[in-house]
C-alpha cells in the first residue's frame, strides 16, 4: 500500500508567459537542438519520433512568445503514462534559459497530467551530480527511494549513478 504524503503542499504557481503544448512531428527539429544543447547523450531523432507514435508517451513542450511573432522552444518534458503511474524519463530546458522556471513549469504541467489522469504515483531517475534538478523534484515532493548504479554510461566519461524518486500523489 503507498502511503500518502500529508505534510506536502504544492507551491501556488504563478502566472507566466510560457506556453505548454503536446509536441508534433514538425517540432522533431528544434527539440533535437534542444536536445542536443542539454545533453552529453541526446536522445535520437529516431526514439523522439517513436514516443510519438506511442498512446502511453507524452511530450510536453513549452515556448516562449517573441515580440516579433512566433514562439522559441525552451524546453521539453516526456513521461509516460502507465496505468496509474507516471514516468518522467526526460526534462531538458535550453542551456540559455536555465533558471527561469522552464523546468519547474514543465514539472507542474506533467504532474497536472498524471493527476487528471488519475495517477497516484510519480517515478523518475536522476543523475546524482545534478543537484539542481534534484532540488527541483524534492520541492515537488519527491523523495529518493534508491539507488542504479552505473546507469548513465557515456563514451569517454566515467559511469555515473542515478537517484530513483517517487512522488505519491
Amino acid at each position: 500500500m503507498r502511503r500518502m504524503r500529508e505534510e506536502f503542499r504544492p507551491r501556488e504557481s504563478r502566472p507566466c508567459p510560457f506556453l505548454i503544448r503536446r509536441m508534433t512531428r514538425e517540432d522533431l527539429p528544434a527539440v533535437m537542438e534542444l536536445e542536443k544543447a542539454s545533453f552529453r547523450s541526446p536522445w535520437s531523432f529516431e526514439l523522439l519520433q517513436r514516443e510519438l507514435s506511442h498512446d502511453w508517451s507524452v511530450i510536453f513542450l513549452l515556448e516562449e512568445p517573441l515580440p516579433e511573432g512566433g514562439r522559441r522552444l525552451l524546453g521539453v518534458s516526456i513521461f509516460w503514462i502507465v496505468h496509474d503511474e507516471v514516468h518522467v524519463l526526460n526534462v531538458a530546458t535550453a542551456p540559455e534559459h536555465r533558471r527561469r522556471g522552464v523546468g519547474r513549469r514543465l514539472m507542474e504541467a506533467t504532474l497536472d497530467e498524471g493527476r487528471a489522469r488519475k495517477c497516484c504515483l510519480a517515478t523518475l531517475e536522476v543523475r546524482r551530480s545534478n543537484e539542481p534538478a534534484i532540488n527541483l523534484y524534492k520541492s515537488f515532493g519527491f523523495r529518493p527511494v534508491g539507488v542504479r548504479p552505473n546507469y548513465y554510461v557515456e563514451e569517454g566519461q566515467p559511469p555515473e549513478d542515478a537517484i530513483v524518486m517517487v512522488l505519491d500523489f
